[in-house]
């Protein structure tokens, strides 16, 4: 598995990589990464269908952990996955945007 750093990740997704934010939905609700994709770490498998396979996946949480957990989850099953060393809180600590649905200021929880 690959770990990638907060500017590595920012210049992945702007080459057009998927943002996916793997944390729960009330750590979500609080603020997420403008652009980033939802679903729950334990949703991953049923929902591997709403993945990408043409393009790189950067799996995010709040500092790492389950997004490396589900980073290998989606290696094995054959798209291109990597981890964003970090987290939301590293992205939130770097004076990154953090908002809310209603693109309002959020929270990192």
């Amino acid at each position: 598995m690959i770990d990638v750093t907060i500017g590595d990740a920012v210049a992945l997704v702007a080459s057009g990589a998927l943002l996916l934010d793997v944390r729960e939905l009330n750590e979500w609700e609080a603020g997420h990464v403008p652009g980033a994709v939802f679903i729950p770490m334990n949703s991953v498998p049923s929902r591997t269908d709403e993945l990408p396979s043409d393009r790189p996946i950067v799996v995010m949480c709040r500092v790492g952990g389950r997004s490396a957990v589900v980073a290998e989850t989606l290696l094995a099953l054959g798209l291109d996955a990597v981890n964003m060393a970090g987290g939301i809180q590293a992205w939130a600590a770097e004076q990154r945007p953090v908002v809310t649905d209603a693109g309002t200021p959020g929270t990192v929880i």
